[in-house]
């Protein structure tokens, strides 16, 4: 069992480090103080296999504490991680010097974390066994100085010879500074064999910067008389190779307990730390771009918030989501998708500085931290580049590929605080500028965040509304322009929206789109209005038809034949009374499944109208394709009608059009008389507006059919 001790003065960061000790290994069990003199007091009785210690402490810092952990007997050895929030050197030296083994910057990565927990509990294993390994030779080496002399020197031979066999390197440095020994290890690694260094200066060999690291360490073992804990280092080789090594210094005591040498063993743990830079990179990096990740920009934001709070600076962070990358992505398939998210990697790395860091978030979206700015026009700046960068084409395997990037743009701290709360504006600021068109930048602004907030209060109740029915149909009359006769109504959706009275459909409808919300509401829809058509039947008023809006996500989603049989069925409606209207959207980008359907919704008996003809890419061929009874004309080319000689031409156009192909033609947006002259003149068979009536609650229709059963007039309106 493997016990590991935690210091640190605030509670969170206790319960932090002692979860993440206790997934180091199955056999750990952990003692977390708030008080460093209680942790020592506890150390004093049970020696601990690790310590893990936060640096800045009201009782004591975590150099001091690591001090007094080593003037414990048995504790000398026990390896200190210390964790701190500072970079300055200073304090990591302060700590080295008193004998810390690790540190790790706060806030700590866990998987750096639990990577150097292993590497340290099993140090610490390899240690005990080194010392009993070692008290079994002193053992042995005392019985054999008990025996004959020769014996002695046979024995210090094969001493020698065990440690030259050692796969580590050891040397002995006398008080002057002179090497006393080393071993062949250590000869090989210096390209200069082992006898050859015995009464050398030791440090003149050395590079400066290990010559004075050995000095001043060597120098706290000779006036201690301690072992140091064991730390790491970097070593260069003779070829100038990086190589790393964990090191121990120890003592060696004559007779009479004086230190004669400082004895340093260096092993090499070169891949292990190769290994561990490794799986530390993959978790911090996107495996197709080698583009910083999530994690690693947000750990990046956040010493980047550090920074700016005590300087004063700010920075900017830009969200980039690529347009039009689902249909290349699909046409061309993910080999050529991939290829195009590197090199839409390497373009903005082009843009950036080399203190910015550019992120793949996942997907089609990037990220790029901006630091260093001194004002908006850098932002925008940089926005505008990546936008112009982004514009020009790519080529992949010879063909010529273009996209774009909707980019949103937040500042700190005018935007944020945090992370998270910078990521999350910075994405709302993109989705506006996706919502604009796309290839475009926009800063976050608090109506954003505002919006985003309605957006989801909206969709909550929407969802309750779906649930507690406070939706009604409200009837705009048709009328036979011919005969002034009431023909039927269109049923129109409200939402009785708690605190805010009735609401148009141009509020919540994109969102139910969006949400699929849809899919209940226009049941619900097809269901009321067959079964107010019926009542209308039955108050004797029986060639009434009502007209009724399908969305396009019905098509898609639902068997429309079969639910409007199921509403037929239920009301009694017969189906020559029920219209259906579509908007050109459908049939434009309509499959053989949505022909199919609207030739089997004429077979039951209804009938299908375009609805708004003539503002989408109205088109002869899917009128000849598809199962169409009848074109709508839109209002925006009846409101202009007498003054407009363009929207004369198109109404006129559609209307014959429809004599053409025999169908029915309806004009809808009619406020005035001229109006009703006109298009009664020019053919047209069917109108509704304003001028016969505004949209109303089915009591009102109904009272509106009472009176005027057989006749409308302009005074309706």
């Amino acid at each position: 069992m493997s016990i590991i001790v935690i210091i640190d003065d605030r509670a969170i960061n206790r319960n932090i480090l002692k979860r993440l000790a206790l997934a180091v290994a199955q056999d750990v069990k952990t003692h977390c103080f708030a008080s460093p003199s209680e942790a020592i007091a506890f150390m004093k009785h049970q020696a601990p296999d690790l310590v893990v210690t936060d640096y800045s402490m009201p009782e004591m810092d975590g150099a001091d504490l690591t001090t007094h952990i080593r003037a414990i007997e048995d504790c000398q050895d026990v390896p200190v991680m210390v964790i701190t929030a500072f970079s300055d050197r200073t304090f990591r030296i302060k700590a080295l010097e008193a004998g810390a083994t690790d540190f790790l910057q706060s806030p700590v990565d866990h998987n750096e974390f639990l990577s150097r927990a292993r590497n340290l509990l099993a140090l610490r294993k390899e240690q005990l066994a080194a010392k009993s390994r070692a008290s079994n030779l002193e053992r042995e080496l005392m019985n054999v100085e008990r025996q004959h002399e020769e014996e002695l020197r046979n024995s210090i031979e094969r001493l020698g010879q065990v440690i030259d066999s050692l796969p580590a390197m050891v040397t002995a440095v006398d008080t002057g500074g002179r090497c006393a020994f080393a071993n062949a290890a250590w000869g090989e690694f210096m390209n200069k064999p082992s006898h050859e260094w015995v009464g050398l200066d030791f440090y003149g060999q050395l590079t400066e910067v290990a010559r004075e690291r050995n000095k001043r360490l060597d120098l706290k073992i000779f006036s201690s008389g301690r072992a140091l804990p064991p730390y790491e280092v970097e070593i260069p080789d003779p070829m100038g190779h990086i190589r790393f090594f964990l090191v121990t210094k120890s003592p060696l005591l004559d007779g009479y307990g004086n230190v004669t040498h400082v004895v340093t063993t260096s092993t090499e743990i070169t891949d292990r730390k190769r290994a561990e830079a490794h799986l530390l990179h993959i978790a911090h990096h996107d495996s197709l771009t080698d583009l910083p990740n999530r994690t690693l920009l947000t750990l990046r934001i956040e010493e980047q918030i550090n920074a700016c709070r005590k300087s004063g600076k700010i920075f900017a962070l830009h969200f980039l989501d690529l347009d039009r990358f689902k249909p290349i992505n699909d046409a061309l398939g993910h080999r050529s998708g991939d290829r195009l998210l590197e090199m839409v990697g390497e373009r903005l790395q082009s843009c950036v500085k080399q203190s910015d860091l550019v992120a793949r978030m996942g997907g089609d979206e990037f990220a790029i931290l901006q630091t260093d700015i001194r004002g908006p026009d850098d932002t925008l700046t940089l926005a505008r580049r990546i936008v112009d960068v982004l514009e020009e084409p790519f080529y992949i395997d010879g063909q010529e590929l273009r996209t774009g990037a909707s980019i949103g743009i937040t500042r700190y701290p005018e935007d944020g605080i945090g992370s998270e709360e910078l990521l999350r504006h910075a994405d709302m600021a993109m989705y506006q500028a996706k919502a604009e068109g796309g290839n475009v930048y926009r800063l976050f602004s608090t109506t954003m965040d505002h919006d985003a907030r309605q957006s989801i209060a909206l969709e909550s109740e929407l969802r309750h509304a779906v649930l507690s029915e406070q939706f009604e149909l409200y009837y705009q009359p048709q009328v036979n322009l011919q005969t002034n006769e009431i023909v039927g109504a269109e049923a129109l959706l409200r939402w009785n929206r708690p605190g805010h009275g009735v609401v148009s459909p141009l509020v919540f409808l994109p969102m139910a789109e969006e949400t699929g919300l849809i899919i209940p509401i226009s049941e619900w829809v097809v269901t009321a209005a067959c079964a107010e058509a019926k009542r209308w039947h039955d108050m004797g008023h029986d060639d009434l038809r009502v007209a009724v809006n399908l969305s396009p996500t019905q098509f898609r989603k639902q068997n429309v034949p079969s639910l409007l049989e199921m509403a037929l069925d239920n009301s009694g409606l017969k189906a020559s009374a029920l219209e259906i209207e579509i908007t050109e959207h459908i049939v434009m980008h309509g499959s053989e499944v949505v022909e199919r359907e609207l030739k089997q919704i004429q077979r039951m008996g209804s009938r299908v109208f375009i609805d708004d003809f003539g503002t989408g890419y109205s088109s002869l061929s899917y009128l000849s394709r598809f199962s169409i009874n009848g074109l709508k004309i839109d209002r925006c080319f009846i409101k202009n009608l007498e003054h407009d000689p363009n929207d004369a031409a198109i109404a006129n156009a559609i209307i014959g059009l429809g004599k053409s192909l025999g169908l029915e033609v309806i004009a809808e947006g009619i406020e005035t008389p001229e109006q009703v002259a006109y298009l009664r003149e020019a053919g047209c068979l069917y109108a509704q507006g304003y001028y016969y009536g505004r949209p109303m609650p089915a009591d009102q229709f109904h009272e509106l059919l009472d009176s005027k059963s057989s006749l409308l007039v302009a005074s309706t309106g």
